[in-house]
């Protein structure tokens, strides 16, 4: 399941998209439009910038823009950056030990196949076109 944290990621970067005509876009201005808490979006924001999906500007005149062009942003990149990890099973997730049962698992191909059409699905898509 895709947390708030990852929805709203993408509406952050959906709104970037948006407006990056106006040059830096303020944290505030994207909170308000977006209907996000600043103090959410402080979580959210250098997070993306941490990634470089997104660099930001301190000071008079600063904010937010993207990094690069909107098609150049895969919706499966957003979310993992976000969420960490899209698997549905902790036994898939990057990183994890493996599964003493897994040789045995009658539910592993499933989960197997669910992650592989979870991450296509995202990475077929693009920021573009959510816009």
């Amino acid at each position: 399941m895709i947390s708030t944290k990852g929805r709203y990621a993408l509406r952050v970067m959906i709104d970037l998209a948006q407006n990056q005509g106006d040059g830096y876009i303020p944290m505030k201005e994207v909170a308000h439009r977006q209907e996000v808490s600043l103090k959410y979006m402080e979580r959210i924001l250098p997070v993306l910038v941490k990634e470089g999906l997104v660099e930001g500007v301190h000071g008079k005149g600063g904010g937010y823009r993207l990094t690069r062009a909107p098609e150049d942003y895969s919706v499966g990149d957003i979310l993992r950056v976000a969420e960490g990890d899209l698997a549905p099973v902790a036994c898939l997730m990057c990183g994890a030990k493996p599964c003493s049962r897994a040789e045995y698992c009658k539910t592993l191909p499933m989960w197997t196949a669910l992650y592989e059409t979870i991450n296509h699905f995202f990475d077929e898509r693009t920021l573009a076109d959510l816009l």
